[in-house]
């Protein structure tokens, strides 16, 4: 038997489950659809009908294509796609692209080059590439989008002024000021409306707006608009829908081959990386909806890709716009409340009906009033938000070269001379290296800002070449890469300067390493004086230079006096391992420089901390550098004063850089923290470690044993009670979590308070520990346990006890009961192991007071 299959044993306790001898069996049920699923694919529904034919009229298809595109992308991609909530259809990022092939190729052949477009995405989708179209820069996208938007609300502008668009935008805007001298003033009416229904509906306040605004606003523009000029009798082009017989579908290409090539993998290109950056934007809104993110789930980009491609298929070949994802209806559907796939699908379904019933009202609309529906989308696709992040991050160029490209030459042309100019500002910053030497005090200071790649090599030559040989040289590395000729050309400089008696030190971002052995006089050390070996023993990593302060400088003596050797510091013995090793895996290529100017190179991970070892010689203790110890700039005073001011000067040398941007945001936005997490004052718990948050995140309360007094009984303290109300009320924070720990002193000081009698202010503070001590000699209550095991002493029972019992004062405060009965707060209890690095959550709903292990599969759930 293969170990495989099950064995079964019989059980003659076993009941036998017998059915009727006809019964037929049981059968799965089909997918429910939930209210939230109709009602969101009603709105959707009503904000692509007039969408679907503006885009349409704006590309010079036949207006039942868009119908065709929006029921198809409803159906088939809602079916196939792996973005469950994403809502595909005709976009209007396709618009200039579509209405070029129709003036170039003729209808039927651009349906025949959307097949092969579909086709083409269908086997990217296979060959599971979806996520190499997120490679392409955001910039890039959203110049692209932007050049598109610019095309299609010039070209809408002759419409709403009761004129024709030409093909171009240069011709639009050659021909606008003859258009602006014949105005037809019913289209210019009807279209104006439609602005202004569709600008102030958003913005109607009061209650009764609330409710009006559920209706959305393109269906409340576009039926006032056609209202009014129906009431007002004006003689306007309307929407003309011919029978669905004559319907012109997809026929053999036509034209030259390559011409056709490059139309096919321009749809492909734009209609794929529309979709799937649609995909990423909608996981993003599901996030930032709790009651929906535990209900669908990501995106799978290449499913999506292939939902894409057979929508594009079948689009096609009935006649219908090319397919992609839209963010107007997707939004829509989401912040409709949408659960499933099944609203996108029943949207679709709606399309099909009205595209069949209501062909009469539909040919009611006037086309200005959707030329300006579709201007006022071409107007939003040139983002004020995507400008400022562009610019924020330097990519400005590359969006305006893009947009310009677009708007000037093509979608294609536009995005290829936006791919060289992002390789373009790529390479710059990658060559621009600034390399700067200046001497004080006979030191001579070389920096490198940059990446050290063979393109510097010239630069960095000429400048080490500045320091006199036989010198005192300090070369600091502030980058995150160096190459193999860039090694090569500073470790023959540091040999030539070795071989005439001269030292050199080395500082990057990480500390406790250093470039090759000392020859002579000479060599490249950290932490350490010229010529002196490193007897640190430090490999300090993100989160380990805290690590029993072993990257502090040796000190001369301890605080009570006694001296120590230079091996060891005022905290404890040296390390035994006083001569590093070479560090093999995680390493740097600067650290790799540093420690044995071998190996291969691999990126620096940002935030690494930087060596502060030229501020200190490793024999005194004096400060040598540009950078002191004390305020005073002496370099003297206690060993932990220096140790402040050391770890201080590396946050502001190294890791201020990386946060300052968004400490600055914090500043500007205030606090928004979603956790309270109130646990004990032991140093050795770093709530941001163990939660992985940072600046922001957490709104943290520590107090001697993680207590939080019961309401009445804080004896003149209310800080707790403070820091609570404030959370909850203010902050509004959506979970507490009360958190405790291994070997507490305050668990351990509330078993042996029966040895002292001293009233102390600890002794009164412990007092609220009390019922936690209660709670554990309560033989009628559950034992709170770890997973798998129990308790391994009294002190660990009491601190699982602990958090148990101030969970239970928590929920006796005023504000954390009304948000617990309001559904807005939940509360979770912690415990960390010290000596396990485990932390452990208590397990919810059960009888049992259980604390669960957290794992890596239980945050990648």
């Amino acid at each position: 038997m293969s170990a495989c299959t099950p064995t079964r044993h019989d059980d003659a306790d076993r009941k036998e489950h017998s059915h009727e001898p006809h019964s037929p069996p049981a059968r799965p049920r089909g997918p429910r659809l939930s209210g939230a699923d109709v009602s969101a694919s009603i709105a959707v529904f009503l904000i692509a009908l007039p969408l679907s034919l503006g885009i349409a009229l704006a590309t010079g298809a036949p207006l039942q294509a868009g119908l065709v595109a929006a029921a198809v992308g409803g159906v088939v991609v809602g079916r196939l796609g792996g973005a469950p909530l994403q809502v595909s259809g005709p976009a209007a990022g396709l618009t200039v692209v579509t209405a070029e092939l129709i003036q170039r190729y003729g209808w039927r052949t651009t349906c025949a080059i959307t097949v092969l477009a579909g086709l083409a995405q269908l086997g990217l989708g296979l060959l599971r590439v979806a996520r190499t179209a997120l490679a392409v820069s955001p910039a890039i996208v959203h110049g692209m989008l932007a050049g598109i938007g610019v095309t299609i609300a010039v070209a809408q502008l002759h419409i709403v002024l009761g004129g024709t668009p030409h093909s171009s935008v240069l011709l639009n805007l050659r021909d606008l000021p003859a258009q602006l001298a014949q105005v037809q003033t019913a289209a210019l009416a009807v279209s104006a409306l439609t602005l202004a229904l569709l600008l102030a509906w958003p913005r109607l306040p009061g209650r009764a707006g609330r409710i009006l605004r559920t209706v959305p606003a393109p269906l409340v523009a576009v039926t006032g608009a056609t209202a009014c000029a129906a009431l007002l009798g004006f003689s306007l082009p309307k929407v003309d829908l011919p029978s669905w017989s004559s319907h012109a579908l997809a026929g053999l290409p036509e034209g030259p081959v390559l011409g056709l090539i490059a139309a096919v993998l321009t749809i492909t290109l734009v209609c794929s990386v529309q979709s799937l950056l649609g995909a990423v934007a909608v996981d993003k809104l599901v996030a930032a909806r709790p009651e929906l993110s535990a209900r669908v789930r990501r995106a799978d980009l290449d499913r999506e890709l292939l939902g894409q491609g057979a929508a594009n298929v079948v689009s096609g070949a009935l006649g219908g716009l090319p397919i992609a994802g839209v963010a107007v209806r997707s939004t829509a559907n989401v912040n409709a409340g949408a659960v499933s796939r099944n609203s996108t699908m029943l949207h679709g379904v709606l399309v099909v009906i009205a595209a069949l019933l209501m062909v009469p009202i539909l040919e009611l609309i006037p086309l200005a009033s959707l030329a300006a529906l579709v201007m006022a989308v071409g107007i939003q696709m040139v983002s004020l938000h995507h400008i400022r992040t562009v610019t924020r991050h330097r990519e400005v160029l590359v969006y305006a070269v893009t947009t310009l490209g677009v708007v000037f030459l093509g979608v294609l042309e536009g995005v290829t001379l936006g791919i060289g100019m992002a390789v373009g500002v790529a390479l710059h910053r990658l060559t621009r290296t600034r390399i700067t030497h200046h001497e004080q005090e006979g030191v001579h200071h070389v920096r490198v800002r940059g990446q050290l790649t063979f393109l510097a090599v010239p630069r960095l030559s000429r400048t080490l070449h500045l320091v006199p040989q036989g010198a005192h040289a300090v070369v600091e590395l502030d980058g995150s890469f160096m190459d193999h000729a860039a090694y090569e050309s500073l470790q023959d400089w540091q040999s030539t300067q070795a071989a005439h008696g001269g030292t050199v030190e080395l500082v990057g971002r990480r500390a406790g390493v250093r470039i090759g052995e000392p020859t002579g006089a000479a060599g490249l050390h950290l932490d350490g004086g010229p010529g002196t070996p490193d007897t640190s023993g430090c490999r300090c990593h993100p989160w380990t230079p805290w690590r029993n302060h072993q990257c502090a400088i040796p000190e001369t003596g301890t605080s009570d006096g006694r001296p120590t050797s230079p091996g060891t510091t005022g905290d404890g013995p040296a390390p035994e391992d006083t001569e590093p090793s070479t560090p093999t895996d995680g390493l740097t290529p600067l650290a790799a420089a540093a420690g044995t100017l071998t190996g291969p190179t691999t990126p620096l991970a940002p935030g690494d901390p930087a060596a502060e070892g030229t501020e200190t010689t490793g024999t005194t203790g004096t400060a040598t550098g540009t950078s002191t110890a004390t305020g005073t700039g002496t370099g003297t005073g206690t060993g932990t004063g220096r140790q402040l001011a050391r770890g201080i000067s590396a946050f502001q040398r190294n890791t201020a850089p990386l946060v300052r941007g968004e400490l600055a945001r914090l500043a500007r936005e205030g606090q928004q923290p979603l956790q309270l997490f109130l646990t004990c004052a032991d140093s050795r718990l770093v709530t941001s470690m163990i939660t992985s948050s940072g600046p922001g995140d957490l709104f943290v309360v520590r107090n001697v044993g993680n207590l939080v007094p019961p309401p009445g009984e804080e004896s003149g303290d209310d800080s707790v009670a403070a820091a609570i109300e404030y959370a909850v009320d203010v902050l509004r924070v959506r979970s507490i979590t009360v958190c405790g720990h291994s070997g507490c002193g305050a668990m351990q000081a509330l078993l042996a308070s029966g040895q002292d009698t001293v009233e102390t202010p600890l002794r009164r503070w412990l007092r609220h520990g009390g019922p936690s001590v209660a709670r554990m000699a309560d033989g009628s209550r559950p034992t709170a346990r770890l997973a798998g095991r129990a308790a391994a002493d009294a002190v660990e029972q009491l601190c699982l006890t602990n958090v148990i019992q101030q969970l239970e004062h928590l929920r006796a405060h005023d504000s954390v009961s009304r948000a617990l009965r309001a559904g807005e707060l939940e509360l979770h209890g912690m415990y960390f192991h010290v000596g396990e690095a485990q932390a452990y959550l208590l397990a919810e709903g059960g009888e049992d007071e259980v604390f669960d292990h957290v794992g890596v599969a239980d945050l990648s759930a």
